[in-house]
């Protein structure tokens, strides 16, 4: 492997972009916006989702999917709910190349994880997802962190654990895929909780609360769904957990603070340019819950919030009116 192709130019993409791109690869960006593309390679910032962050000027951007079709290992780091157009977009690039989905959440039409759309889409694809506790302008400024690699493969799966991992990027490979792809969707909701909680000022040992319970609610749905609980006790799960759940970095803890301030969701998107995927998780994994018959109260609580307009008192009074149980996963 020599070339890295990376799809999707937002934050997280650039940040992984610049964190290759100085560990040494050869690293071309796809984006969307043509003025994106303009900017990484005239400026050498992405002036519009990575502000004030100076770009390895080796990192080359286009627009053109064929621009980057040479790649020796792509990684897609788009919105969830922009998957299956995406993997449709670069079929033909992505047919007989390995690849890595960066992406967090749950499709919302159709309540699947995204390994699912993956199999759909492309049903002969080498893939793999990759999650943990990762902001991305820390990890642009070539702060240290760690990922998990989730593939069904060894042998590619070593291989490509080896080739991104660096002393700025720690890698960790498992074959449990949907285990870390369930950590990276779950916590985004859990996190809306938690700021929620911050922006009540309703203290510090409630939001560890909401934290503790919240892995529960993730390890619950993880083993319904065939996945290993112990996989969540890695960086895609209490790791990224315990970053989202505590930092406004988070868009998805952010976004909780700003409710629990008696702001509207529909003021708060309104001043974003950036995803934030807990909203749309909150609602296919109120689905997802419900076919695997999994009792998820602190996620169905986000989901009333969001969806069904219900006041934030009544539903942490109902939070805390549960019957008290046997403490358990």
């Amino acid at each position: 492997m020599k070339k890295i192709g990376v799809i999707g130019a937002g934050a997280w993409g650039t940040a992984l972009a610049q964190n290759l791109a100085n560990s040494g690869h050869e690293v071309v960006i796809w984006a969307k916006e043509t003025d994106v593309a303009e900017s990484i390679n005239d400026k050498h910032e992405n002036t519009l989702f990575l502000k004030n962050v100076p770009l390895n000027e080796t990192i080359k951007a286009t627009n053109y999917k064929n621009a980057i079709s040479d790649s020796d290992l792509f990684l897609i780091m788009t919105p969830a709910q922009h998957l299956r157009g995406i993997l449709e977009d670069f079929k033909t690039v992505l047919a007989d190349k390995p690849f890595l989905v960066g992406s967090k959440g749950i499709e919302l039409e159709t309540g699947s994880l995204l390994s699912d759309v993956v199999d759909e889409s492309l049903p002969d694809a080498t893939y793999g997802f990759m999650s943990g506790p990762t902001f991305a302008a820390e990890v642009a400024r070539g702060l240290p962190c760690a990922v998990t690699l989730g593939m069904k493969n060894k042998q590619p799966g070593e291989e490509i654990v080896q080739f991104l991992g660096s002393r700025t990027l720690r890698t960790y490979l498992t074959d449990d895929v949907a285990g870390v792809q369930i950590g990276g969707a779950v916590k985004n909701v859990i996190a809306i909780a938690c700021g929620v909680v911050e922006g009540r000022q309703l203290g510090e040992n409630a939001r560890c609360a909401l934290v503790t319970r919240g892995l529960a609610e993730m390890a619950r749905l993880a083993k319904a769904m065939g996945a290993e609980k112990e996989t969540l006790m890695g960086m895609c799960g209490i790791g990224d957990l315990m970053l989202t759940c505590s930092s406004m970095q988070s868009r998805n803890f952010s976004l909780g603070v700003a409710l629990g301030q008696g702001k509207s969701l529909e003021e708060i998107l309104a001043d974003r340019i950036s995803v934030t995927e807990g909203v749309h998780t909150a609602k296919a994994l109120r689905q997802m819950a419900r076919n695997n018959a999994v009792d998820m109260p602190i996620s169905k609580a986000v989901y009333e919030v969001l969806t069904e307009g219900s006041k934030i008192e009544e539903i942490f009074e109902n939070l805390l009116d549960r019957p008290l149980r046997r403490e358990n996963i």
